[in-house]
């Protein structure tokens, strides 16, 4: 069936082929129709005949000249006056074919019109001739129409699906900035109490690193990468805390092997830590849940309120770049398929991220 269908598709892609199939498939269907509606065939295929070669001139004139090039282009004075003269010149040619060429295969007795008569017969000419030769050309308006039409919004998808993926690797291009100053950050304030857990920490950041930079450039991950990068930065942080920091961190997955956009989840739980882990030797509490089930997702990230002080003379301009980040990642992976809530007051700050991953 596969075999099939690739094998029609490289036959149209022809454009003889899909021109010849154009004609041929009309005339089948008109000759059909006024062959049940007069009861002959020989009088029809003979006046289709006759007319084919007028009616493919007008089409091809109509389609691919006089609209292109003269009323797409604003010369409406050309275009109307040689409309008028063709639709003339046509009709009467016509009328020439069928009583001088096709009529003597299958009437007798009949008087033919002169020339004159029938090229002075303006009225008549419209009338009865107009529809019969130019009825191919407005079936190839309609074709074309559509085909421009579907052209114009693949190009326009083309170009949607582009530039949402240039943006979103703009957006993962940002991620590394922001997640490496807050890291430097961190180890600039470990680095000034000469603290021994500085290379392990400068470890698990080049860990986390590889990660970030090598393995999350497909558009999606299994979602046991995602828990796994979650669990080193959890990893990375308690080792520059220590007691101050409580985490708690429950997942529940039903297919690990489910795909994720990736670099999602790490912003909520690092903006936890930035702005959930106090100065003072009070212990700080961080509760941090994640549920996939049925291909949806459920996140939800708790923290205390915290004031966050930097710990040397490395500062940020774009405290929340975390968070704006992920807004607009979710609404190019996921549109219309999350839920996010920021929940903040005076205590405790809370974001919750709904997700459907199929």
């Amino acid at each position: 069936m596969r075999g099939l269908k690739q094998s029609l598709d490289s036959i149209l892609q022809n454009r003889l082929t899909r021109h010849l199939l154009f004609w041929i498939g009309l005339a089948t269907i008109f000759i059909s129709l006024a062959s049940v509606n007069t009861g002959t065939i020989k009088a029809n295929v003979a006046n289709y005949l006759a007319l084919l070669p007028v009616q493919m001139a007008a089409a091809y004139l109509l389609n691919y000249y006089q609209i292109p090039n003269q009323l797409f282009k604003k010369k409406y004075l050309q275009f109307f006056v040689g409309l008028v003269l063709s639709i003339y010149v046509f009709t009467a040619l016509g009328r020439l074919f069928i009583i001088y060429i096709a009529e003597p295969f299958f009437r007798e007795d009949f008087i033919q019109e002169s020339f004159t008569e029938i090229v002075m017969d303006a009225p008549y000419l419209f009338a009865v001739y107009f529809p019969s030769v130019y009825i191919y050309a407005l079936v190839m308006i309609l074709i074309r129409a559509f085909q421009n039409r579907q052209k114009e919004k693949h190009t326009i998808e083309v170009l949607q699906k582009e530039k949402a993926f240039n943006e979103l690797r703009f957006l993962k291009a940002q991620i590394q900035p922001h997640f490496l100053f807050n890291t430097l950050n961190n180890l600039y304030g470990l680095t000034l109490t000469k603290s021994d857990l500085a290379p392990e920490v400068v470890l698990k950041l080049s860990e986390i690193l590889d990660f970030i930079l090598y393995q999350s450039n497909e558009p999606r991950i299994e979602i046991e990468k995602e828990l796994e990068l979650l669990n080193a930065y959890i990893e990375l942080e308690s080792l520059r805390h220590g007691d101050k920091l409580g985490v708690t961190f429950h997942h529940e997955i039903d297919d690990i092997k489910m795909t994720i956009a990736p670099l999602l989840l790490l912003p909520l739980v690092e903006n936890a830590f930035k702005h959930g882990i106090s100065p003072t030797n009070n212990k700080s509490g961080i509760v941090l849940d994640l549920r996939v089930k049925s291909g949806k997702l459920q996140f939800t990230s708790k923290n205390q309120k915290g004031k966050n002080l930097p710990s040397g003379p490395i500062k940020s301009s774009n405290s929340g770049i975390g968070i704006t980040n992920l807004k607009r990642q979710l609404a190019l992976n996921y549109p219309k398929k999350y839920d996010f809530r920021v929940l903040d007051n005076e205590e405790k700050f809370e974001v919750q991220l709904q997700l459907e991953l199929l």
